[in-house]
């Protein structure tokens, strides 16, 4: 059969076309017409079928839809490369009314034709039937998308795990170095009488517990054996156990099957060399850093590894998970750099913004501060505070503008005092006061005691049920226009598109004040909307959509900020819309859309005038 001779101006190379096996692709190409249209024709009534499906390549086409009072309003407008219309076909009746601008060139697809490839073809299916979220999945490109899912969803049980040994706690350190010599693994899992379940014993401890306690070799293991033990399901993502590992300071865990036995071990050198091939990795230097210089060494490879994982195709999710248990242990070692052992149990280092949400992926501001225990008596915690923002500032992370630092008194306060301050909250809705009332509802705790932080979470939580606090917060998350032009094409200023006022803030702040009115204790944008949805506290197709979306706003965001910085240019919130892949532009409006409609569902929730 020959070869079919392309139709030009109908690039098949492009999303959704791309989509389509040779065989759909030679049938659009056979089937395809094209039809000119006059200004002001209407191309498609609402409610109604469509013969066609289009695909614009001249001219500008207007969507209206109608309000709940039946008011028609311009809801997006469509330029060239973008198709519509594919509802209409699909359903048998149009959501919107399609019009022209003006002068209009459209390809045109016949309906049978468009069901026909809509039916052979799963993907180019799933680009048109499952909304925003599938769209993001389907924009990442073949080679990217086979990186991303060996990187991405590679099993725990898939990795080289190393044998589950066993050992008597009776037996002497001697007994365990030879056995974990023979079986040629690093650790044992020690079996005791008197307690039902293992404890795990590394040639670390073994080797401390001679050398450091100076026990003999005869001394019997069981009382070195950790508990409990640190486990992942053999059926885990292998990148989310790296995570883990990474924020519990720990080499090695215990795999466990599906009926809760012991499948082996996992070791955070088996993790890295099965991820080798991909990216190098921040080493573990940091677990060995015992000094600023060395921590430095050790951070400074973090906007590579970004760089790395995100040209492989990682998951947003994955990358900022690891990204914020590398901060976390960054800033945990400054932490114990500065804070001396006897005070540290009287002391809890909390992390704020993007950091306590666990969303951050290049090191941005200082966020953070200190609850103190209330009989802490420590003449030199302004000096070590002090050290501890230089630090910080040193390895890379600048000072916070607003100064919320643990080297201002501001956010140094005992429990007290901060259950004071929520008070103080309660009864002040506007400027600084909600501005610190935001930053403090992401707060976590990373070093010191965690404890000391409880009583000020349960005070935070009790805001949510104060029905006039909670109208004056959320209409902190409508203070920013969307840059939609009549919530249809993308606005932009010589900068381009602001992805943190227009879509990022918006989402992260309405999901902030949805969770304290509905009790819920996470921090992440993304569990705090799982939670929401688990109470049927967000439509479904937000439930759907708005994870997705922030996933497109971080992505986006990240691709600009690290060809910025390869320019050497510093890095912003902006992105150049012009300079994106048509379906990039789809996908970011599309995102954009799903804000706006999330704006309207905070405005209904919390009675915020529109």
């Amino acid at each position: 059969m020959p070869a079919m001779d392309p139709v030009p101006g109908l690039d098949l190379d492009q999303p959704p076309f791309d989509l389509l096996d040779a065989p759909g692709r030679a049938r659009l190409q056979a089937s395809v017409d094209i039809g000119f249209h006059p200004a002001d024709t209407t191309l498609i009534e609402a409610g109604r079928a469509s013969p066609h499906v289009y695909v614009i390549l001249k001219g500008v086409v207007h969507a209206y839809a109608r309000d709940v009072e039946g008011v028609e309003q311009r809801f997006a407008d469509y330029g060239p490369g973008d198709v519509f219309g594919a509802w209409a076909v699909m359903a048998g009746r149009a959501r919107l009314r399609y019009r022209t601008a003006g002068e209009c060139l459209c390809f045109l697809i016949p309906a049978e034709v468009f069901r026909a490839l809509v039916a052979g073809n799963p993907r180019f299916a799933a680009y048109f039937n499952e909304g925003l979220a599938t769209k993001g999945q389907l924009s990442v490109s073949g080679d990217a998308r086979r990186e991303s899912a060996e990187l991405m969803i590679t099993r725990v049980e898939e990795a080289q795990l190393a044998p589950a040994i066993h050992i008597s706690g009776a037996h002497s350190i001697a007994d365990a170095t030879a056995r974990l010599r023979e079986a040629g693994v690093d650790c044992l899992l020690v079996d005791t009488p008197d307690v039902s379940a293992p404890g795990i014993v590394t040639r670390t401890d073994l080797l401390d517990a001679i050398a450091l306690q100076r026990l003999p070799l005869d001394a019997p293991v069981g009382p070195l054996a950790n508990r409990p033990l640190v486990c992942v399901d053999a059926r885990d993502v292998l990148f989310q156990a790296l995570i883990g590992m990474t924020e519990r300071r720990i080499e090695r865990v215990v795999v466990r099957t599906r009926d809760g036995g012991i499948a082996g071990t996992l070791g955070m050198a088996e993790v890295l060399s099965h991820f080798a091939s991909h990216s190098h990795l921040v080493s573990l230097r940091l677990a060995r850093a015992r000094n600023l210089d060395e921590i430095t060494a050790a951070a400074s490879g973090m906007t590579g590894l970004v760089r790395s994982l995100a040209a492989h195709g990682a998951r947003m999710p994955y990358l900022m998970g690891l990204v914020s248990a590398l901060n976390e242990r960054v800033m945990a070692q400054v932490f114990e750099q500065v804070v001396p052992v006897e005070h540290r149990d009287r002391i809890c280092l909390l992390v704020m913004g993007s950091e306590g949400r666990r969303e951050q992926l290049l090191r941005t501001d200082q966020d953070n501060a200190l609850v103190l225990a209330d009989d802490l008596d420590w003449p030199g915690l302004d000096a070590a505070m002090d050290r501890f923002s230089a630090a910080l500032a040193t390895i890379g992370y600048p000072p916070c503008p607003g100064r919320v630092m643990v080297d201002n008194p501001h956010w140094r306060m005992t429990t007290q005092q901060w259950q004071a301050r929520v008070t103080h909250w309660r009864g002040h809705y506007g400027g600084d006061a909600a501005l610190d009332l935001s930053i403090a509802l992401d707060a976590r705790p990373i070093a010191g005691n965690a404890a000391l932080f409880a009583p000020v979470k349960a005070a935070l939580m009790t805001l949510g049920q104060d029905e006039i606090l909670m109208h004056h917060l959320a209409a902190g998350a409508l203070g920013f226009g969307a840059p939609l032009t009549f919530f249809g094409r993308m606005r932009s200023d010589a900068q381009g598109v602001d992805l943190k006022k227009g879509g990022i803030f918006p989402v992260v702040h309405g999901l902030r004040c949805l969770a304290l009115r509905h009790g819920i204790t996470a921090t992440g944008s993304l569990e705090r909307c799982e939670a929401l949805a688990a109470l049927d506290a967000l439509p479904g197709d937000l439930e759907r959509d708005l994870p997705q979306a922030l996933n497109v706003f971080q992505r986006m965001r990240l691709d600009a900020q690290l060809a910025a910085l390869a320019e050497g240019r510093a890095a912003d919130n902006h992105v150049d819309t012009a300079g994106l892949r048509r379906l990039d532009r789809e996908l970011l409006r599309d995102a954009l859309h799903v804000v706006k409609a999330f704006r309207e569902h905070v405005q209904r929730v919390f009675h915020v005038p529109g």
